[in-house]
Protein backbone atom coordinates (compact mmCIF):
# COMPACT_ATOMS: atom_id res chain seq x y z
CA UNK A 1 0.00 0.00 0.00
CA UNK A 2 3.04 2.13 0.61
CA UNK A 3 4.61 1.80 -2.43
CA UNK A 4 1.09 2.83 -4.09
CA UNK A 5 0.94 6.02 -2.46
CA UNK A 6 4.76 7.07 -2.94
CA UNK A 7 4.30 5.93 -6.66
CA UNK A 8 0.91 8.21 -7.15
CA UNK A 9 3.27 11.53 -5.98
CA UNK A 10 5.19 10.27 -9.32
CA UNK A 11 1.84 11.34 -11.18
CA UNK A 12 2.03 15.06 -9.48
CA UNK A 13 3.85 17.87 -11.79
CA UNK A 14 4.15 20.81 -9.39
CA UNK A 15 4.68 24.21 -10.64
CA UNK A 16 5.52 26.06 -7.67
CA UNK A 17 6.47 29.64 -7.87
CA UNK A 18 8.54 32.57 -6.29
CA UNK A 19 10.10 36.22 -6.08
CA UNK A 20 12.29 37.42 -4.08
CA UNK A 21 13.13 41.07 -3.64
CA UNK A 22 15.90 42.95 -1.70
CA UNK A 23 14.06 46.25 -0.48
CA UNK A 24 17.21 47.45 1.31
CA UNK A 25 20.68 46.78 2.90
CA UNK A 26 20.37 47.32 6.45
CA UNK A 27 24.33 47.05 6.91
CA UNK A 28 27.49 46.05 5.19
CA UNK A 29 30.74 45.63 7.16
CA UNK A 30 33.84 44.17 7.53
CA UNK A 31 34.10 42.41 11.09
CA UNK A 32 36.88 42.58 13.40
CA UNK A 33 38.10 39.48 12.65
CA UNK A 34 38.28 40.18 8.45
CA UNK A 35 34.48 38.73 7.53
CA UNK A 36 32.32 40.31 5.01
CA UNK A 37 28.94 40.29 7.27
CA UNK A 38 25.42 41.61 5.43
CA UNK A 39 22.22 42.50 6.57
CA UNK A 40 19.56 42.26 4.16
CA UNK A 41 15.20 43.41 3.99
CA UNK A 42 13.54 41.02 2.21
CA UNK A 43 10.15 40.27 0.45
CA UNK A 44 9.73 36.42 -0.20
CA UNK A 45 6.54 35.70 -2.18
CA UNK A 46 6.06 32.04 -3.40
CA UNK A 47 3.16 29.92 -4.29
CA UNK A 48 4.30 26.10 -3.37
CA UNK A 49 0.35 25.23 -2.92
CA UNK A 50 1.43 22.57 -6.05
CA UNK A 51 3.71 21.06 -4.28
CA UNK A 52 0.79 19.52 -1.72
CA UNK A 53 -0.80 16.10 -2.57
CA UNK A 54 -2.90 13.63 -0.45
CA UNK A 55 0.42 12.11 0.72
CA UNK A 56 1.87 15.52 1.76
CA UNK A 57 2.62 16.22 5.63
CA UNK A 58 4.26 19.17 5.27
CA UNK A 59 7.26 21.44 3.02
CA UNK A 60 10.78 22.49 4.31
CA UNK A 61 11.54 25.56 2.52
CA UNK A 62 14.59 27.82 2.97
CA UNK A 63 15.80 30.59 1.03
CA UNK A 64 19.58 30.84 0.63
CA UNK A 65 21.91 32.92 -1.08
CA UNK A 66 24.62 31.38 -3.33
CA UNK A 67 27.93 32.79 -4.80
CA UNK A 68 31.31 31.59 -5.73
CA UNK A 69 34.75 32.91 -4.60
CA UNK A 70 38.44 32.17 -5.89
CA UNK A 71 38.16 29.37 -2.74
CA UNK A 72 34.96 27.91 -3.27
CA UNK A 73 32.96 27.43 -6.41
CA UNK A 74 29.77 27.27 -4.69
CA UNK A 75 28.96 29.36 -1.18
CA UNK A 76 25.43 28.70 -0.02
CA UNK A 77 24.08 30.99 3.06
CA UNK A 78 20.75 30.33 4.33
CA UNK A 79 18.99 33.53 5.33
CA UNK A 80 15.45 32.44 6.16
CA UNK A 81 13.50 28.92 6.46
CA UNK A 82 9.92 27.84 7.62
CA UNK A 83 7.43 24.98 7.32
CA UNK A 84 4.62 24.61 5.42
CA UNK A 85 1.69 22.90 7.13
CA UNK A 86 -0.64 22.80 4.80
CA UNK A 87 -1.34 23.72 0.84
CA UNK A 88 -3.73 26.85 2.35
CA UNK A 89 -0.96 28.12 3.87
CA UNK A 90 1.46 27.35 0.66
CA UNK A 91 0.60 30.98 -1.11
CA UNK A 92 2.62 33.84 1.05
CA UNK A 93 4.01 36.84 0.97
CA UNK A 94 7.10 37.68 4.03
CA UNK A 95 8.65 41.33 4.33
CA UNK A 96 11.65 39.60 6.88
CA UNK A 97 15.39 41.01 7.42
CA UNK A 98 17.63 38.05 6.80
CA UNK A 99 17.10 35.48 9.72
CA UNK A 100 20.45 33.91 9.61
CA UNK A 101 23.77 35.85 9.29
CA UNK A 102 24.82 36.86 6.24
CA UNK A 103 28.62 36.05 6.76
CA UNK A 104 31.62 35.37 4.16
CA UNK A 105 34.66 33.91 5.82
CA UNK A 106 36.85 36.41 4.21
CA UNK A 107 35.97 39.89 2.28
CA UNK A 108 34.79 38.54 -0.64
CA UNK A 109 31.38 39.93 -0.87
CA UNK A 110 32.24 43.79 -2.33
CA UNK A 111 30.43 43.67 -5.45
CA UNK A 112 29.51 40.52 -5.48
CA UNK A 113 27.02 39.05 -7.57
CA UNK A 114 24.77 36.21 -5.86
CA UNK A 115 21.47 34.66 -6.61
CA UNK A 116 18.88 33.74 -4.58
CA UNK A 117 17.78 29.79 -4.16
CA UNK A 118 14.17 29.07 -2.71
CA UNK A 119 14.80 25.16 -1.38
CA UNK A 120 12.23 22.88 -0.78
CA UNK A 121 11.60 19.26 0.53
CA UNK A 122 8.42 18.00 0.12
CA UNK A 123 8.11 15.80 3.50
CA UNK A 124 5.21 12.75 2.78
CA UNK A 125 3.51 10.95 4.90
CA UNK A 126 4.28 7.77 3.39
CA UNK A 127 7.60 7.15 1.10
CA UNK A 128 10.60 9.19 -0.16
CA UNK A 129 11.02 12.71 0.54
CA UNK A 130 11.25 15.06 -2.18
CA UNK A 131 13.43 18.30 -3.16
CA UNK A 132 13.91 20.71 -5.67
CA UNK A 133 14.51 24.79 -5.80
CA UNK A 134 14.02 27.72 -7.44
CA UNK A 135 17.44 30.02 -8.21
CA UNK A 136 16.86 33.53 -8.93
CA UNK A 137 20.04 34.97 -10.60
CA UNK A 138 21.06 38.72 -10.96
CA UNK A 139 21.37 40.49 -7.30
CA UNK A 140 24.51 42.42 -6.25
CA UNK A 141 25.99 43.47 -3.21
CA UNK A 142 27.54 47.17 -3.09
CA UNK A 143 30.96 47.84 -3.74
CA UNK A 144 31.52 49.86 -0.82
CA UNK A 145 30.77 49.14 3.44
CA UNK A 146 28.18 50.71 4.81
Amino acid sequence: MCAIASLSDSLNSPSPSAQVQVLNINWFQKQPNGNDEVSMTLNISADLQSLFTWNTKQVFVYLAAEYDTPKNSLNQISLWDGIIPSKEHAKFLIHTSNKYRFIDQGTNLRGKEFNLTLHWHVMPKTGKMLADKIVMPGYRLPVEYR
